[in-house]
């Protein structure tokens, strides 16, 4: 989205991804489904509306993936404004474009907090997003609501982190796959500091439990092109295979497996930021039989998982998917109106104490804001790839689990060591060179058929 375009407020269809025609078609429908809500009543109408930013790439390589949660986050909006808005003032989301670029999401991250002030911003997936915006947050002390999965090694006052840290992703399903699937492990995944970081957090386990990583392949982010590492992976034979690849480079990835003959009955794939949408975007076809660790599933079985893909359905269409990072930012929103409320102001210095220790029932379970670390407990699940691209749920904690950031695999001193021998290595970057957000409108469109 172009800089001066930052208030206008969007919703995404689920039919079309071609990046030329993303925002252009859809500027005004958000506003038009919301003015009833926003305006229903004159003592509303007199008040000023909190706003909030929503940082999500809608174009790129990344769109694939977090178009979905903006639009989850913009529903969780629309029904705090349903319901009377917070403080009696409506919300006011305003979506921004990061178009996959690190230094994009930088750039309007610092323009919502100073120039839009916004109460908070909802966004980022990859964690060389995360660390490039973090001190941008720090330096201002305002506050990132951060959805999605990661790999640990962090906390910060200006970040509550509604995704998994590592005990509760990465490392139970380490353990379920050498216990279930097999004992040697082939690690593949795009080359930037989540994937390379589990990585390392996979070799270390493995080790501990007496397995075996056969082999390590890393592509730069957005690439396409996974013949190679599909034939190394057909010539190792590993047990299972864990996938850390993130956005529509995962299409790549699974066609290129099928197309070598690696199938899911001879050699499992464990997917780590693998949902949903990404399933539906891939091909179940292509998907059925392989394995994803999460929070959430949108088979859960709860009587708030089934309001929640009610509501969005009915808002999104009836084929609209829910996902592990889309819920995660559904109910970080509800966590940031629970504390605002509390505190009578919108202002992060007045709620930021409100909103630790806070609880709710979400889609997935009971979250509870973890005090000390800012990160939420979480349940865990391991579902299988159905046929019509759903998972069937074959492992699962049982209840919420305490968040650990920093696995005690290696001392905090030598985690951060790994961090920074990557970060200078890639020339002062989160993520290694590579295609990132080369792969627009052709891919785009591809992810959403």
């Amino acid at each position: 989205m172009a800089a001066g375009e930052h208030d206008r407020r969007v919703l995404a269809p689920r039919h079309r991804y071609y990046a030329g025609a993303i925002v252009a078609a859809l500027v005004g429908i958000f506003i038009a489904m919301n003015v009833p809500a926003v305006l229903g009543g004159a003592g509303q109408r007199a008040k000023a509306p909190i706003r909030v930013g929503v940082l999500h790439s809608l174009t790129g390589t990344m769109a694939v993936s977090e178009r979905p949660v903006a639009e989850a986050t913009l529903f969780a909006i629309a029904e705090l404004n349903r319901a009377g808005g917070v403080l009696g003032r409506p919300v006011e989301p305003i979506l921004v474009d990061g178009a996959s670029d690190w230094d994009v999401f930088a750039r309007e991250a610092e323009t919502l907090i100073v120039d839009k002030k916004v109460s908070a911003v909802f966004g980022c997936w990859t964690s060389a997003c995360r660390k490039t915006v973090k001190p941008i947050f720090e330096a201002h002390d305002h506050v990132l609501f951060y959805p999605v999965q990661y790999e640990g090694l962090e906390q910060s006052p200006n970040i509550v982190y509604t995704g998994a840290a590592p005990n509760q992703q990465i490392i139970p399903a380490t353990k379920w796959a050498l216990d279930n699937l097999g004992r040697r492990i082939f690690v593949v995944g795009s080359d930037y500091v989540f994937p390379r970081t589990a990585g390392a957090i996979v070799r270390a386990q493995v080790a501990a439990l007496n397995g075996e990583v056969v082999a390590e392949a890393y592509r730069p982010l957005g690439s396409t092109d996974f013949a190679a590492v599909a034939e190394e992976i057909k010539a190792t034979r590993p047990d299972v295979v864990f996938n850390t690849i993130n956005g529509d480079s995962n299409i790549a990835f699974y066609k290129a497996l099928r197309a070598a003959g690696v199938t899911p009955d001879a050699i499992p794939v464990m997917s780590f930021s693998l949902a949903e949408s990404e399933v539906r975007a891939i091909g179940p076809e292509l998907v059925q039989g392989d394995y994803a660790a999460r929070n959430y599933f949108q088979s859960v079985a709860t009587a708030e998982n089934q309001a929640f893909k009610a509501g969005f359905r009915g808002r999104y269409g009836a084929a609209a998917q829910t996902t592990a990072p889309m819920e995660a930012a559904y109910f970080g929103v509800r966590l940031w109106a629970q504390a605002v409320a509390e505190a009578e102001s919108d202002l992060y210095r007045d709620y930021r104490a409100r909103l630790l220790g806070q609880s709710l029932k979400a889609p997935s379970g009971i979250i509870y804001l973890d005090p000390i670390t800012q990160h939420t407990w979480r349940p865990v699940l391991i579902g299988r790839v159905r046929g019509d691209g759903d998972f069937d749920i074959v492992w699962s904690s049982g209840r919420p689990v305490r968040p650990i950031p920093f696995p005690g695999l290696r001392s905090r001193q030598e985690w951060q060591g790994f961090l920074q021998a990557m970060f200078y290595g890639w020339g002062g970057s989160w993520a290694a060179p590579g295609p990132v957000a080369g792969s627009s409108p052709a891919a785009a469109g591809e992810a959403r058929p």
